[in-house]
């Protein structure tokens, strides 16, 4: 039972990562029913500008995930005017493309000025170990954990109190109808991609600082498992990616914990095909009838 318990707290810090990347997937879906793929090497250009700060220029750890952030929204709003919006009234496929398009080339481009090897990210933090009973939780869980919880905080706040985040809900209900109410739909489309982009940023920074490694690589299999969380929640709803980066986190270390390590990706894949037979709108989703 302990270690299982210690699975669970291992899971939490894995599922936070993946919340993370996998609220800026449903976000953007929730605005503008568009899946970015490219979302993933945002996240991983996120972790080489922490690298680069954190390694070459010394920077203090939590000013880099904060200057991470703001490159990777910069990034995340650049990428949506230049290969999104001139698409946004083509077919879902034409952007899907682009999505990936725009994925395989930030992965390559860093590949080609940097080179396609692991990195190794140091370790800024000093790594205490703190004990609860038998069960042992580390310094870079309870960081990555505590600030997940907090930017969640935030961005729900954002989302329900704010002005803009308004904006963003009637956007996501009706873009016609609330253009036609005097909503800037195309600011509220790129603060949506600011947003996730940001989150994403900060995301990739902590993975560098929870496995101490990198790569221009690392954006498609973690990202795959964030759009997989964000599914099994329900794309659209930010609880639900909440909720849906957790189950995986957990439900990866726990299949590790009984010996299946070679198997955890296959039973992750397996959970979406499961929830897409069975709840195809996903644990928090709405089931939405469109008129013929």
């Amino acid at each position: 039972m302990q270690l299982f318990l210690q699975q669970l707290v291992n899971g939490v810090a894995l599922g936070s990562i993946y919340a993370l990347m996998a609220l800026g997937y449903t976000m953007v879906y929730g605005t503008i029913k568009l899946i970015n793929f490219a979302h993933a090497d945002v996240f991983m250009m996120g972790a080489f500008v922490g690298y680069y700060l954190v390694t070459v220029l010394e920077m203090n750890l939590f000013l880099a995930m904060i200057i991470a952030m703001i490159f990777c929204a910069i990034l995340g709003v650049v990428i949506e005017r230049v290969a999104y919006k001139p698409l946004r009234n083509s077919t879902r496929v034409a952007s899907l493309i682009t999505a990936i398009g725009v994925s395989y080339f930030l992965q390559n481009i860093m590949i080609y000025f940097l080179g396609p090897e692991v990195r190794s990210f140091p370790s800024p933090l000093e790594t205490s170990i703190y004990r609860i009973g038998n069960i042992v939780i580390n310094s870079k869980q309870i960081l990555v954990f505590v600030i997940t919880v907090i930017l969640m905080i935030v961005l729900y706040l954002i989302v329900q109190r704010s002005k803009m985040g308004k904006a963003m809900r009637a956007v996501a209900v009706d873009s016609e109808a609330s253009q036609l109410m005097g909503i800037d739909v195309n600011r509220v489309i790129s603060f949506t991609f600011a947003l996730g982009s940001g989150l994403a940023g900060i995301a990739g920074v902590l993975v560098g600082v929870y496995y101490n490694s990198i790569s221009p690589g690392m954006g498609t299999a973690l990202g795959l498992k964030a759009f997989v969380a964000a599914v099994v929640g329900g794309v659209g709803s930010i609880p639900g990616a909440m909720v849906g980066g957790y189950v995986i986190g957990i439900l990866e270390t726990i299949v590790t914990f009984m010996g299946g390590s070679m198997y955890k990706d296959a039973v992750v894949y397996g959970l979406l095909i499961v929830i897409l037979l069975v709840l195809p709108s996903g644990l928090f989703g709405k089931n939405v009838k469109e008129k013929v």
